[in-house]
């Protein structure tokens, strides 16, 4: 039998979406507001889950101690209160949208999740709009 079991997080950050080989009008174009020159900042909320078969030891699929470090010293001080464009190397060439902070996030943690556990990686940059990620 597999359980998910989810931590919860945040953290804030600027971004700016935009390609530099496009214009500023169609960088506008396609991104909008988003592709503002002076940046812009979410309060991210993001949803770590873990699932796998109960530890018929500790009963736990992940110790949530375990959990909650990783995403803090992982995830948590590698973004919050960045610009992610200029201060992450992760996002030096590649655009710092919903999807790829996701994958990002994904990948800095399934390195860290034992094989034999599934990751999902559920990203919300505001109440409304949101991205999930399982690799």
């Amino acid at each position: 039998m597999k359980i998910k079991v989810s931590r919860k997080a945040h953290f804030n950050a600027a971004h700016r979406l935009y390609r530099a080989d496009w214009s500023d009008e169609k960088n506008f174009e396609i991104f909008g507001k988003c592709s503002n020159p002076n940046y812009h900042g979410h309060n991210y909320e993001l949803i770590v889950s873990v699932y796998g078969e109960i530890d018929p030891e500790t009963g736990f699929v992940v110790d949530m101690k375990v959990l909650k470090k990783l995403i803090r010293d992982k995830v948590e001080n590698a973004l919050d209160h960045k610009n992610l464009n200029v201060e992450v190397p992760a996002f030096k060439n590649l655009n710092p949208t919903a999807e790829n902070i996701a994958v990002v996030i994904w990948n800095i943690l399934r390195p860290q999740i034992s094989m034999t556990k599934d990751l999902e990686v559920v990203l919300y940059e505001t109440s409304r709009n949101f991205v999930t990620y399982s690799g």
